[in-house]
C-alpha cells in the first residue's frame, strides 16, 4: 500500500466534541492506516479552549507528529467554512515515511533575532512550515532556509487567528503554543509543490533601477509612481478597470527572462502595493526589493484565477503519470473564497475535481510555496502540496 490521506471538517460548536468528529473522519480515510501526522486547522470557538481541540484530536488519532494552527477559516471535504466555528483535520499514512514536528522561536538579540528550533532539512522530502506572522520573521526564515538546503521545498501558510487573549495558537505535537511557528519535516514521501496565482499579469515587465528595503524609487529609470500610472493607462478598458480596483506587484524570482518569453505563473511573487509618495514617487511594497530585480502589475481576476488552479492541478496530476494523487493540503489566501470568486467551496471543490482524492487545508494570511525555484512568502495565490499515492 502507498500512502494513505484521510482529511474531516466540522462545525460542532463544542470544541471537544467537534474536533473528534473531525479526526474521526480523517481516521477513516486511512483505511485501518495508522496517522503517522496530522494537521489541524482552527478556527472559532477552537481558539477559545484550544488545548481541549488538541486533545481530541489526540484521543482519536494518535498521531506521531502533528501541527497546526489558528486560521479564519478553513477547507476540507470539498467544502470551506470562511468564518464562525469550524476545524479542519488532515492525517496521513505515510507509507515507511517519517514525519518530525518541530516549534521555532524568535527572541531579541544584539543587532536583531535570534532564531532557534529550526530543523536540519538535508535530505528531507518537504518542509510544512505555519508561522504565527506577528512574532516570527518569516521571509528572512525562508531565504535561510533555502541557503541551508536549497532543494527542499517549503510550503505553508500564515496563521490566520489567534486566540481571545491575542496570543498565537499554534499546535505542536500535544504542545499549544503562543509565538513563532510550527512545522513538520517530512521524508521519504513524494509531493509535487503548486503555486495558483489568483491575480492576471498585466503590462510589460520592468526592472527596478533604484530603491531598496521596501520601497521602490525608479522603474525603468523612471519615477516608480509615474511608471505604474503610465502601464495602467496604457491598458485596454477592461484591465484598466480591474487595476483601478486592486494592484498587485509581481516580484520576479530566479533569472530574469530577456528572451521575451511568458514566465511559468510561479515565477512571480506576488505582494501587496503598500502607498505611494506623491512628491517624491516613491512606491512602497510589502516586501523587500532591489535594483535589478524585475516585476510585473497584477490585477485580481477571478476567471484567470480559475484557470490557473485547474491547469497547475492538472500538470501536477499528469506529472504522477500511473501514480494517483494520495491526498493534498492547500494553501489558500484569505483574500479568495467567496468575495474572489462570487461563490463559496471554489478551491476546495476545484481541488476535488481535479485530483479525486482527499484534501484539507486552511485560509491563510500569506502563503508559502515555490517561486523560481526557492521558497517565498505570496499574496492572493493557491498553495497546494500533492501527495504521490503509489
Amino acid at each position: 500500500m502507498g500512502v494513505r490521506i484521510g482529511c474531516g471538517l466540522s462545525t460542532d460548536p463544542d470544541a471537544r466534541s467537534g474536533a473528534a468528529q473531525a479526526a474521526a473522519a480523517a481516521l477513516d480515510g486511512l483505511a485501518g492506516g495508522s496517522a503517522d501526522v496530522a494537521l489541524v486547522f482552527a478556527a472559532g470557538a477552537h481558539l477559545a479552549a484550544p488545548e481541549a481541540t488538541l486533545e481530541a484530536v489526540h484521543d482519536v488519532l494518535a498521531p506521531v507528529a502533528l501541527a497546526g494552527c489558528g486560521a479564519g477559516g478553513v477547507l476540507a471535504d470539498a467544502r470551506e467554512v470562511e468564518g464562525g466555528t469550524a476545524i479542519a483535520v488532515w492525517a496521513a499514512d505515510l507509507a515507511g515515511g517519517g514525519a518530525q514536528a518541530f516549534h521555532s522561536r524568535a527572541t531579541p538579540a544584539e543587532g536583531g533575532v535570534a532564531i532557534s528550533g529550526l530543523p536540519d532539512l538535508t535530505g528531507a522530502a518537504c518542509c510544512l512550515l505555519l508561522p504565527d506572522p506577528l512574532s516570527f520573521p518569516t521571509e528572512g526564515i525562508l531565504g535561510e532556509l533555502h541557503r541551508r538546503a536549497g532543494g527542499v521545498p517549503v510550503l505553508g501558510g500564515l496563521a490566520s487567528a489567534r486566540t481571545a487573549e491575542g496570543a498565537a495558537a499554534l499546535f505542536c505535537d500535544d504542545q499549544v503554543v503562543e509565538a513563532g511557528a510550527v512545522g513538520l519535516r517530512l521524508d521519504d514521501v513524494e509531493l509535487l509543490p503548486c503555486v495558483s496565482q489568483g491575480a492576471a499579469a498585466v503590462g510589460p515587465e520592468l526592472t527596478i533601477t533604484a530603491g531598496g528595503a521596501r520601497r521602490i524609487e525608479e522603474l525603468d529609470g523612471v519615477a516608480a509612481l509615474t511608471m505604474l500610472r503610465d502601464v495602467v493607462d496604457a491598458l485596454p478598458g477592461p484591465e484598466r478597470a480591474r487595476a483601478r480596483s486592486g494592484l498587485l506587484l509581481g516580484m520576479r524570482v530566479g533569472e530574469a527572462t530577456l528572451t521575451g518569453e511568458a514566465p511559468a505563473s510561479d515565477a512571480y511573487q506576488l505582494v501587496g502595493l503598500a502607498g505611494a509618495e506623491q512628491e517624491t514617487g516613491v512606491l512602497a511594497v510589502g516586501a523587500p526589493v532591489e535594483p535589478g530585480l524585475r516585476v510585473r502589475l497584477h490585477v485580481r481576476d477571478a476567471d484567470s484565477a480559475d484557470r490557473d488552479l485547474h491547469e497547475s492541478l492538472a500538470l501536477r496530476r499528469a506529472a504522477l503519470g500511473e501514480q494517483r494523487p494520495a491526498g493534498a493540503l492547500m494553501f489558500t489566501c484569505n483574500g479568495r473564497g467567496a468575495g474572489l470568486f462570487g461563490n463559496p467551496h471554489h478551491d476546495a471543490r476545484v481541488l476535488a475535481e481535479e485530483l479525486a482524492a482527499p484534501a484539507a487545508g486552511f485560509f491563510a494570511a500569506g502563503e508559502i510555496g515555490p517561486a523560481g525555484g526557492r521558497p517565498a512568502l505570496h499574496g492572493f495565490t493557491a498553495t497546494v502540496a500533492v501527495f504521490a499515492g503509489g
